[in-house]
């Protein structure tokens, strides 16, 4: 496999909202909170001091995940989404590596992620990692949210 992992560009924004969309539709369903951010990456992750990272194979965008701030050196990890051709060949491992790497780089505190315990490939990468769940908040911002777990960096 030729990757790559490449920060956010505006001409990789369609594939982001559509592999998002497509696992979305696939487990759940494409809440407003979705649409909004998926719709308007720049404004609810980038402007707000988060990121975006692409996986791309050759000239192919086959991953994605997202970093947006919640408040200072606290992130919330999410919009992790690899098409389903490339699923088993660890490329979600390699996102989550980079994005760590990344969040260390940048001194930040504290990675938090919301997920869904039917998301179990998810949840096992996620444990693999360190992430450690913790008490889920009643008002979360996922209405499919039933899980929260949170890693210290």
């Amino acid at each position: 496999m030729d990757l790559e992992i490449i920060p956010f560009d505006p001409a990789y924004a369609e594939d982001f909202k559509q592999l998002n969309l497509a696992w979305l539709n696939k487990y759940f369903w494409v809440e407003p909170h979705d649409e909004e951010v998926l719709g308007k990456p720049e404004k609810y992750i980038l402007e707000p001091g988060g990121t975006i990272f692409f996986v791309k194979e050759r000239e192919k965008v086959i991953g994605t995940v997202a970093l947006m701030k919640m408040e200072d050196g606290i992130f919330e990890l999410t919009k992790m989404a690899v098409i389903p051709e490339a699923q088993g060949k660890k490329i979600g491992q390699k996102l989550m590596e980079h994005t760590l790497n990344y969040a260390r780089e940048k001194g930040w505190k504290t990675l938090i992620i919301y997920s869904n315990r039917k998301l179990e490939n998810a949840i096992y990468i996620y444990l693999k990692y360190g992430f450690k769940e913790i008490p889920i908040e009643e008002n979360n911002p996922y209405a499919r949210g039933d899980i929260k777990m949170k890693l210290d960096l």
